[in-house]
């Protein structure tokens, strides 16, 4: 079913579209404010989908690591394509279908060349690097030894072609074809061999550096996914052992604490000062995978994402370091630009006085009221922060600060998680994957 925004577009096109200066105008924020929620709801995610159609890199399709609306980039970077954000982004262009954005033709064309171009590109045992450069398909390095394999960014892009698939899979012979190539680059995916031979797998394999940047994943953080694909893949699958020992730490990851009046579930940190991380481990591992009904021995996953987006709020409302701007209406942080470079926020002392949008934009399905209250804020009361895409990616009002820049892994979550809420779209199709759901049997998951 599709889900046609008529006059929400029509709306945004005469009074978004037409500034030049990719701000929206006094005239916007007017209507704006006559919008309900749901046609606000409407409007951010049709914004931050054209991220993904129109803002996508030309040769591959994929998502541009960023987009600066000011024109200034780091050097020869326009063209980076970022893995992670991709695999947000062809999420993203699913949404645009049901939402009547483009038409589903449209998009298999896109998908055919998304695929196509990630089964020429470098990869190193079947994963992709973090970056790749957009006219060549050849790795661009992230940092000097991390030019090789990316086994956190592969499954991000992993989970969104896996969605793909099942949207297409009961189509017409292109489609089928589609479903097929999807299936080829998952079952090439090396995955027990990103793991050593011990029970815990590593984020990073380079060509030139082997193992050097010495990175076993275990604790909570983002890379749930990682672990549940690396458990359900039908040619390289992990035993269960790497899950319970070196992501779960031998069952250390449960020893939570209790952080403005809610639990944790998973230890974050190990630390009582430092309960709570960055929003982004609430969304990238769940924009396929359901936290809804998801448990294992270890946690209720949607206990623990809902309390993590509550603790960032009541956090916000406390406002321990009295910055201007938090309160109800200005809450959530995560790894996002900031007033120095790029930085890590969350709850604590990486609060630096900056609100990213999408840790709380991104979070609708956790906290739908105090979500909504964020988004009404920025279009009817901080409408300079909105351009062409959406919320730009982050501002501070404490610091007078913002830039008309986005980035894709903090754009991507925002049409994605908020399509989730509205019509479970997104969960609903990965969860019928027959790999993942026997992977998440082998590890012992509960799911609905």
């Amino acid at each position: 079913m599709r889900y046609l925004i008529i006059s929400s577009l029509l709306l945004f096109f005469t009074v978004g579209c037409s500034n030049t200066s990719n701000r929206a105008t006094s005239s916007s924020q007017k209507s704006w404010k006559d919008l309900t929620d749901q046609q606000l709801l409407d409007t951010l995610q049709y914004q931050t989908f054209r991220y993904f159609w129109e803002g996508a890199e030309p040769n591959s399709g994929l998502a541009r690591e960023r987009i600066h609306m000011d024109g200034v980039y780091p050097q020869n970077d326009q063209d980076v394509v970022t893995l992670g954000g991709s695999g947000f982004g062809v999420m993203a262009v699913l949404v645009g279908i049901e939402r009547g954005y483009i038409t589903r033709e449209q998009a298999l064309e896109r998908f055919q060349k998304n695929v196509d171009f990630l089964a020429n590109a470098d990869r190193f045992h079947g994963a992709w690097p973090h970056w790749l450069d957009g006219p060549t398909g050849k790795v661009k390095p992230f940092s000097k030894k991390d030019n090789g394999g990316d086994l956190v960014e592969t499954a991000f892009m992993i989970q969104g072609l896996l969605t793909v698939a099942e949207y297409f899979k009961g189509g017409n012979e292109e489609e089928k074809q589609l479903v097929a190539d999807i299936n080829k680059l998952w079952e090439e995916v090396e995955w027990d061999w990103y793991t050593k031979g011990e029970d815990v797998l590593y984020w990073h394999w380079s060509p030139s550096y082997g193992w050097e940047m010495n990175f076993p994943i275990g604790g909570y953080n983002e890379c749930l996914i990682m672990y549940v694909l690396a458990a359900s893949s039908p040619t390289h699958a992990i035993a269960p052992e790497a899950y319970h020992k070196g992501w779960a730490q031998n069952g250390d990851i449960a020893n939570d604490t209790v952080y403005y009046g809610l639990n944790s579930v998973l230890n974050f940190y190990g630390n009582e000062n430092e309960p709570t991380g960055p929003m982004f481990w609430a969304h990238y591992s769940y924009l396929g995978l359901n936290p809804k009904g998801l448990s294992d021995r270890y946690a209720d996953y949607w206990k623990l994402n809902t309390n993590q987006a509550l603790m960032h709020y009541r956090y916000a409302i406390d406002n321990p370091k009295n910055y201007a701007g938090y309160g109800e209406k200005q809450w959530g942080m995560t790894s996002s630009y900031s007033v120095n470079g790029y930085a890590g926020h969350h709850p604590g002392e990486l609060d630096l006085g900056v609100i990213t949008p999408t840790a709380s934009l991104a979070s609708f399905p956790y906290t739908p009221e105090e979500s909504m209250n964020v988004i009404r804020y920025l279009y009817t009361e901080a409408d300079s922060l909105i351009g062409k895409y959406g919320p730009y990616d982050a501002y501070s009002v404490e610091h007078e600060w913002y830039l008309p820049r986005y980035l894709a892994i903090d754009q991507g979550p925002i049409p994605v998680m908020i399509e989730n809420y509205r019509s479970g779209l997104l969960w609903n199709l990965f969860m019928k994957n027959e790999d993942v759901r026997k992977g998440l049997d082998r590890l012992g998951f509960s799911y609905n």
